[in-house]
């Protein structure tokens, strides 16, 4: 009995210092598998933004929807994103590109809803004012570019090719432009009413080579939000630049890993 006892210890000891062992981070590395997922554009884009991503999530068995957000305000890119996910019959994970990160941290608070992903993503708090946020860190070079007309606003060719998708080939980042869809002058204005990322896993890509949104700020919401975080060498337009990379995250965050 003595030995069964000692044994016993030594045991939940060895298990007590595996779990201890194991960061934060790590424990959104087993996720609910998700059947699902719906992908969310961001600014001065639309759901083509996702096309070479969306293959690669297809060829794994995910069910993949790309939503068509209309840009004019909050609410409606919300509504959009909850029409797509009304859709969706099981576990969901969603994802968010740039602007798009503040549409699914107020829609990701759906059930369905399994985990968020954020592609140099904007992941304000509930009522959080954002740009007072952002003004903390560097005013990024496409600034210069966003160009108001009759309350929508366009990036310059300029800045589309040269700030905004900069890693992209010439040909590529120039077609983009030419599809880029204008924001309302008011967009950015809008507040959340939840932080979705509060109480669903959460997965972040920064782009380092971002000159949209400063890749400190990116790290700062990453960290904030305890997301499991990678880092690539990209400009803002990661999910066509590193189409590989962007899919494999958000496998992970559907329980899909390789």
């Amino acid at each position: 009995m003595k030995t069964h006892f000692k044994l016993t210890l030594i045991a939940l000891g060895m298990a007590a210092g595996i779990i201890a062992s194991v960061p934060a981070q790590a424990q959104t590395a087993a996720p609910a598998q998700a059947v699902n997922v719906v992908l969310v554009h961001g600014a001065w884009a639309d759901g083509s933004s996702w096309a070479k991503v969306i293959p690669r999530l297809q060829a794994a068995g995910l069910n993949v929807t790309s939503v068509q957000n209309p840009l004019t305000s909050l609410a409606d890119d919300v509504a959009a994103t909850r029409r797509a996910l009304a859709l969706q019959h099981g576990p969901t994970v969603l994802v968010g590109h740039s602007w798009a990160g503040t549409v699914i941290s107020e829609a990701g608070d759906d059930p369905k809803v399994s985990a968020l992903v954020y592609v140099a993503a904007r992941a304000p708090d509930a009522g959080e004012d954002f740009g007072a946020l952002a003004a903390k860190y560097p005013t990024m070079p496409v600034r210069a570019g966003a160009k108001d007309h009759d309350g929508y606003v366009s990036l310059t060719e300029d800045a589309y090719l040269k700030y905004f998708g900069g890693d992209l080939p010439h040909d590529e980042a120039l077609a983009l432009y030419a599809t880029q869809q204008p924001i309302a002058s008011t967009l950015f204005n809008g507040r959340t009413t939840v932080a979705a990322w509060h109480s669903k896993p959460s997965w972040y890509a920064v782009s380092t080579q971002d000159m949209t949104t400063s890749p400190d700020l990116e790290r700062f919401l990453a960290k904030r939000m305890h997301a499991t975080t990678v880092e690539l060498d990209s400009s803002h337009l990661s999910l066509l630049s590193h189409s590989k990379e962007i899919a494999d995250l958000i496998l992970a965050a559907a329980g899909r890993s390789k």
